[in-house]
């Protein structure tokens, strides 16, 4: 029994010991944090994106207003008609219409995808751009870490920050100056 004891006596020394070497060496470690969405809001290449992606789904969304056009008037002409025409031909008209119907929400959901590759080729560069001037000022500040403070969602990542700490390990600042904004 005494050696049980002192097995686990000596476990806990180890599993303190342990415990307490990372404490100590997260102390040593730097980090930095940045607000990559207000860096990107700021940088005047932002508003020519913003612009091309408004001519965009622009194009796309009147693109689809007129193949609805096109599906509603079908429906109209076939209501009309659906009194006088023949079984067979009534289900004729209804499986083209059908059809219509199904291209028109694949073109819905092509539109969508396409502007989000749209977004992403176009915003590709500028998040690179971001990225290399947070890389600079990281190295420049001896950080080990920078962390982003909101998700791509503006959920909030960082809930808290001292003051003291905030003026010190902000770098958005910085990386704007790094991008001349």
């Amino acid at each position: 029994m005494k050696k049980v004891y002192t097995l686990g006596f000596i476990f806990l020394i180890a599993i303190t010991t342990l415990m307490a070497a990372p404490a100590v060496q997260a102390q040593d470690m730097k980090i930095g944090f940045v607000e990559p969405r207000a860096v990107l809001e700021r940088m005047p290449e932002m508003r020519a994106v913003q612009q091309r992606l408004q001519n965009f789904a622009e194009r796309k969304q009147n693109e689809l207003v007129q193949k609805e056009r096109e599906l509603q008037t079908e429906v109209e002409v076939y209501q009309q008609k659906v009194g006088v025409i023949s079984e067979q031909a009534r289900q004729e008209e209804e499986e083209r219409l059908n059809t219509m119907d199904t291209e028109f929400r694949q073109m819905q959901q092509e539109a969508q995808q396409e502007l989000q590759q749209q977004r992403a080729e176009l915003m590709s560069p500028l998040l690179e751009q971001i990225q290399g001037a947070i890389d600079a000022v990281a190295e420049r500040k001896g950080l080990d870490y920078v962390l982003n403070t909101t998700t791509s969602n503006g959920d909030v990542i960082i809930l808290y920050v001292s003051p003291q700490v905030r003026d010190e390990y902000d770098i958005t600042d910085e990386v704007m100056s790094e991008l001349d904004i």
